[in-house]
């Protein structure tokens, strides 16, 4: 399979790249590696001492990654410092729509916004961002790839994440249908499950770091991607009430481990993997529990389309290809 693999050789442009990471690993990584194969210099930076990082290097663009979560509270001073410089900025918010109420004062600071969810270009258009654009996110094949697990890893069924509401309903549905299945279930807040008589022996509370999460992945048979709701309330700050179309992360990271993915449908799925073909999907629980049993039966058909996810997304959703579109428009 490996040869249909499109092999991507970026243009390397003539400028120098001070980036600003968040702290998410999986994203960071995979941003920075682009780019050092992109451009001519890449620095990486911090949220603390970003306009001391600005002011020392002189880069051509400084890059930020989300903006949120880590950053300082003098953020936005720092932005405008190294805007006063000369030097041009650009944000990618890779959380929206959870974030609204932060977000929409951060985008009016940055020459260019990018979002990985295309709702939110009118958005912040509207609230006063200069240049908007949309751009979705993709996986570092350096981190998420096929490898082969031992027994500890190896489970029919797969899911990493924390607990918010809309999760937790779900497997308090499928609790019963679980529950004689080797299943795998990992994050914070699961305790909110009302079927935790059932569920939770299967559930490993607190963090996964990136390196485990590809061991479970591609040891598990089937795993489950469910997006977060984004109704504002405890697990949420979307107080504009924007809502979600686009994919996350976790679509392209499963898909680049070569392992089968059921995810819930969100509207712009079908523009970057073919439903039915390289990956699945499920609107209800009943018809989750459905395809469920009918992959772990049907070991042929779960393995060509994961094989089909994994080529989809090294052709088409590496971070090498995406920093190239992205820094067409800085």
């Amino acid at each position: 399979m490996m040869e249909r693999v499109q092999i991507f050789e970026p243009t390397v442009r003539n400028m120098k790249v001070l980036y600003i990471p968040q702290g998410f690993d999986a994203i960071d990584e995979g941003v920075i590696g682009a780019l050092q194969q992109s451009v001519r210099e890449c620095v990486v930076g911090s949220p603390a001492n970003m306009l001391q990082e600005a002011s020392q290097h002189r880069p051509d663009l400084v890059l930020v990654m989300n903006g949120l979560h880590v950053f300082p509270p003098d953020h936005l001073e720092q932005v405008n410092g190294i805007r006063g410089l000369g030097i041009r900025t650009a944000v990618w918010f890779v959380d929206d729509p959870y974030f609204t109420e932060d977000t929409t004062s951060i985008c009016q600071h940055y020459d260019v916004v990018f979002t990985h969810e295309e709702a939110a270009v009118p958005f912040y258009t509207a609230h006063g961002a200069g240049r908007v654009v949309y751009m979705p996110l993709a996986v570092n094949p350096g981190m998420f790839q096929p490898r082969r697990t031992g027994p500890q890893h190896q489970y029919d069924i797969c899911f990493i994440g924390t607990g918010f509401w809309n999760r937790i309903a779900l497997f308090d549905e499928l609790a019963p249908f679980l529950a004689d299945k080797k299943v795998f279930i990992a994050g914070s807040q699961w305790n909110r499950l009302k079927r935790f008589d059932i569920m939770g022996q299967f559930i490993h509370e607190g963090w996964i770091d990136p390196g485990a999460t590809v061991d479970y992945y591609n040891g598990a048979k089937i795993v489950i991607n469910v997006h977060r709701t984004c109704e504002n309330g405890e697990d949420n700050r979307n107080t504009h009430h924007l809502q979600g179309h686009s994919i996350n992360p976790r679509t392209y990271e499963i898909s680049a481990c070569g392992t089968m993915q059921i995810t819930d449908a969100r509207n712009d799925l079908p523009r970057y993997y073919r439903p039915g073909y390289d990956i699945e999907t499920f609107t209800t629980a009943a018809e989750l529990q459905h395809k469920i049993k009918y992959y772990l039966h049907h070991e042929e058909e779960r393995r060509a389309l994961a094989w089909r996810g994994l080529l989809t997304t090294l052709n088409q959703h590496t971070f090498t290809r995406r920093i190239a579109q992205l820094l067409e428009h800085v």
